[in-house]
């Protein structure tokens, strides 16, 4: 059987910027080590697999993979299928609603004039907050010391809205550009609380970066060691979760422009919304752009 794939580029409004993404739209018969074996040929951070929904209240349900193993959530993927998804139809639908691992993920798709410019994520979780670690264990994982380290509105935390990642606050844009992942570190770190990923972040934005509020990166296991992702929709949206919910604000919504990306040549943009009510996060969204980049199919049966 021929099943169709299309790659495109998330959270970018370019060609080559962003996160890549695959999404396979024929995946209905194949096994889950048949789509881990296409997620490890794509060796994009993520490859999706678009599926008949069970309930057919929703569109579809969609499976992730990294090239080591499935995700209950993630939020490129979930930008990225939701626009392609989009594209493809007649008329572009308002909201798409995925059945995933961690729960039912709605979509908001955005168009102009027929044309779709955007979608946003709502995570399918509320923010949980974790294991505390101390300055010292962070800044090992990034190869960094203990003062580049800030922890004046949080220490470093494993944090989850669907998928857990440690989330440190570094002290200066120079840092955050001079982070390495350190494996031994890594190693004597995670996995913890379901994490094995640093999401870090600094408030030190040049006038350069601007409409950027925040500059962000992250490190995970990849295919072949540690690397690098160059927009992680679900670590921004547990780390805009967490801001919103150490913030005075009781009632009302909190947008954060997030870049990441930079330091390794794929700029990215990552939009933020945290809604509170009566002092607490109330809903949580991530969205951006995408650029479609290739598209093709591979013949693969379904089996066992």
């Amino acid at each position: 059987m021929q099943r169709r794939y299309i790659t495109v580029d998330v959270f970018t409004d370019r060609a080559f910027g962003g996160n890549p993404l695959g999404v396979v739209l024929d995946a209905g018969g194949l096994s889950t080590e048949q789509m881990q074996a296409v997620a490890r040929e794509f060796n994009y951070s993520e490859t999706t697999f678009v599926l008949p929904p069970a309930d057919p209240a929703h569109d579809a349900q969609v499976r992730i993979f990294t090239v080591n193993r499935e995700l209950p959530f993630a939020g490129h993927p979930n930008v990225g299928t939701a626009f392609v998804l989009a594209t493809l139809a007649a008329k572009p639908p308002a909201r798409l609603l995925f059945e995933e691992g961690a729960g039912l993920v709605p979509v908001e798709i955005v168009t102009e004039q027929g044309r779709v410019i955007s979608t946003e994520f709502t995570a399918p979780q509320p923010l949980k907050r974790m294991s505390h670690l101390s300055a010292e264990q962070a800044a090992a994982c990034l190869s960094l010391s203990a003062g580049d380290i800030k922890t004046d509105r949080h220490p470093p935390q494993i944090i989850s809205v669907g998928l857990a990642f440690l989330a440190v606050e570094v002290a200066s844009r120079e840092a955050l550009r001079r982070a390495r992942p350190d494996a031994a570190a890594f190693a004597k770190t995670f996995p913890c609380d379901g994490s094995d990923a640093v999401y870090f972040y600094t408030r030190d934005v040049p006038a350069g970066e601007k409409p950027c509020e925040l500059q962000a990166r992250m490190f995970h296991p990849g295919a072949s060691g540690l690397s690098e992702d160059p927009a992680t929709g679900s670590a921004t949206a547990a780390c805009a979760a967490l801001l919103a919910n150490l913030d005075d604000i009781k009632d009302g919504e909190l947008r954060l422009k997030i870049g990441q990306g930079v330091d390794m040549g794929r700029p990215s943009l990552l939009l933020t919304r945290v809604q509170k009510k009566n002092g607490a996060v109330a809903s949580i969204h991530v969205g951006g752009g995408s650029v479609k980049m290739m598209e093709g199919t591979f013949r693969l049966d379904g089996k066992g």
